[in-house]
């Protein structure tokens, strides 16, 4: 066998040899988050009471959920938040649904005197899904509710 067709076949083995490895990599790659079906419900006081915003939605990771951060804040404010600002956020209560999933939910209560000053219209809710394995996904727009006028 002549040393060119050695050289030759060595690389074609060291090429399919990375191939097989790159597909076995990517097989195995961890996803991002994903944020679904997410929901806002604003409860207006009643009864002297105050108010309640409500947020829910499903969350998946393949390493698993290990945090929701939540901000709601009115489209008036023009605040666009980004992710990193949302380290900060509160937390959602997150209940594991399966062994990649969580249904995450977020209430935030207002007195009747801080009702009274909500401002009014239209508010977004920006959230950050972190994975056990660290991946996160910032949602800026993930569900929108109105406080009345």
């Amino acid at each position: 066998m002549s040393q060119r067709v050695v050289v030759a076949s060595l690389v074609g083995a060291v090429a399919l040899g990375g191939v097989a490895a790159g597909g076995i990599a990517s097989a195995t790659a961890s996803s991002e988050p994903t944020v679904e079906n997410a929901t806002a419900r604003y409860q207006a006081p009643a009864g002297g009471g105050g108010a309640e915003v409500t947020f829910t939605a499903e969350v998946g990771d393949d390493s698993g959920v290990r945090d929701l951060k939540v901000l709601a804040w009115p489209k008036s404010s023009h605040l666009d938040p980004k992710a990193g600002e949302l380290e900060k956020a509160e937390s959602a209560t997150c209940e594991k649904t399966g062994e990649e999933t969580s249904r995450c939910t977020y209430t935030l209560k207002a007195g009747a005197d801080e009702a009274a000053g909500l401002p009014r219209g239209p508010w977004k809710v920006s959230v950050l899904a972190k994975g056990e394995d660290g991946d996160t996904t910032f949602v800026p727009d993930a569900a929108t509710f109105t406080v009345p006028r």
